[in-house]
């Protein structure tokens, strides 16, 4: 009953507009006031506090916040959905395909959906608008490119998951790679439908003569190293993930100091977002380890799980009730509200129910991301119609139906093939 009761407190504390991490934190110590007392309670809430900013893998989560401002200083986004319009843009929907493959591209630098969606949209939406796209095709391929933010490593989702789950961060981030790889390969599938379908909502354009190809391939090359090397060293162990980010952070400053992007303003500016970014996350994590020690003492877990385990169907059964109420939830609730929220809750039932925690956490990213499309919230969809102020939000809404289908078809198939994350990481970490 008192874990019910604090979840309901924190939707309610979420509902009034309250921070995340802080609505988390105030539950978690109210509720462990309630139950051990004012003294143990702050006395847990403080080791909570100091186990966490003392973390060595936490480290990895500001190193990889600034490798990624630094390629942004150093014109990645572009470069990247410009190499890919001059090989695929000649085709029919070649350029929202080129918006999917650059969200692809600069989700692998920027670990963050909405950074995705609002970089690639600024430069792929007038592009294709210009060229006579439908707006519900343009809108629709970035905002659901955007989310492949969330699960290409190195992903900010995952490293929160990581360090909440107490999983490796090196083993979420291989066990994503088939996972994003084939989420945009069903956009890119789902986009040729569609302009098969009705080919004047995608024309086709010019095709770019091959120097010019070759001159925007060339341009993505030192990115395309640096990526490589810093998810190759994680997925074949030869660094931690907290090494593999300092080794991006350097070799972005590098890259932008050869691209001649480096000056003081934007080494400021890129110091000055991670910085940002940063604390506002440490204070969501730590919140959140609050709230799960609570739930913990509260014994929720442990009764959700024994009502899971006596339903008819067994596992399936219960993976099916977890991403219903997932769904759900991500409808009213933003993504990383939602992995906080349910985290301390469902893992426990995971494990008792002899799954993966490494697929749970590309599960739950999955999940999430459907959220970042999925009306009414869809924080992606706003994030769109921000930048193309003329289309009515209903027209984005249309727009991303069939990537929603896209998604949901994905989902059901890593439910059913978990060694699409799973394969991987076992392969490269035994």
């Amino acid at each position: 009953m008192n874990g019910l009761l604090g979840v309901i407190a924190l939707l309610v504390l979420l509902t009034l507009g309250v921070p995340i991490g802080i609505s988390m934190g105030v539950v978690g110590m109210v509720g462990l006031m309630f139950l051990l007392g004012p003294e143990p309670a702050i006395i847990k809430s403080g080791v909570v506090l100091f186990e966490t900013i003392t973390r060595y893998e936490l480290g990895v989560l500001p190193l990889f916040l600034l490798m990624a401002h630094l390629c942004f200083a150093a014109g990645a986004s572009r470069d990247f959905f410009e190499a890919a319009a001059r090989m695929v843009g000649h085709r029919r929907g070649g350029l929202a395909i080129a918006s999917v493959a650059g969200c692809a591209g600069f989700g692998a630098i920027s670990g963050s959906s909405l950074a995705t969606a609002a970089t690639i949209g600024l430069i792929g939406l007038p592009e294709m608008r210009k060229r006579g796209y439908s707006d519900a095709l343009a809108t629709g391929s970035i905002a659901a490119g955007g989310t492949l933010g969330s699960i290409i490593p190195p992903s900010g989702a995952l490293i929160v998951f990581g360090i909440l789950a107490e999983q490796s961060i090196g083993k979420l981030f291989t066990a994503a790679i088939i996972p994003g790889l084939s989420q945009a390969l069903f956009y890119v599938i789902t986009i040729a439908l569609l302009c098969r379908w009705r080919p004047s909502i995608g024309p086709a354009t010019a095709r770019a003569p091959w120097p010019e190809r070759r001159a925007a391939l060339l341009r993505i090359l030192d990115l395309g190293v640096l990526i490589l090397i810093v998810l190759g060293g994680i997925a074949f162990g030869w660094f931690t993930p907290t090494e593999a980010a300092s080794v991006g952070a350097t070799g972005a400053l590098l890259l932008c100091a050869w691209r001649r992007r480096l000056n003081r303003d934007s080494l400021r500016d890129a110091l000055a977002q991670t910085l940002r970014t940063t604390g506002m996350i440490y204070v969501v994590i730590i919140g959140a380890l609050i709230f799960a020690v609570f739930m913990s003492y509260t014994g929720l877990a442990e009764q959700v799980a024994d009502f899971m385990e006596s339903l008819p169907g067994g596992t399936l059964t219960a993976i099916v009730i977890m991403t219903l109420l997932l769904l759900l939830l991500g409808s009213v609730l933003d993504g990383l509200a939602l992995m906080l929220l349910t985290t301390p809750i469902l893992l426990p039932i995971v494990t008792d129910l002899g799954l993966s925690p490494i697929w749970f956490g590309i599960y739950l990213v999955r999940t999430m991301e459907i959220g970042f499309v999925h009306p009414p919230i869809g924080i992606n969809l706003y994030v769109i119609q921000g930048i193309a102020k003329d289309v009515p939000l209903i027209r984005i809404f249309k727009g991303v139906v069939p990537f929603l289908a896209a998604d949901l078809l994905h989902l059901s198939l890593l439910i059913a093939l978990p060694a699409m994350a799973l394969a991987l990481p076992g392969w490269l970490h035994q």
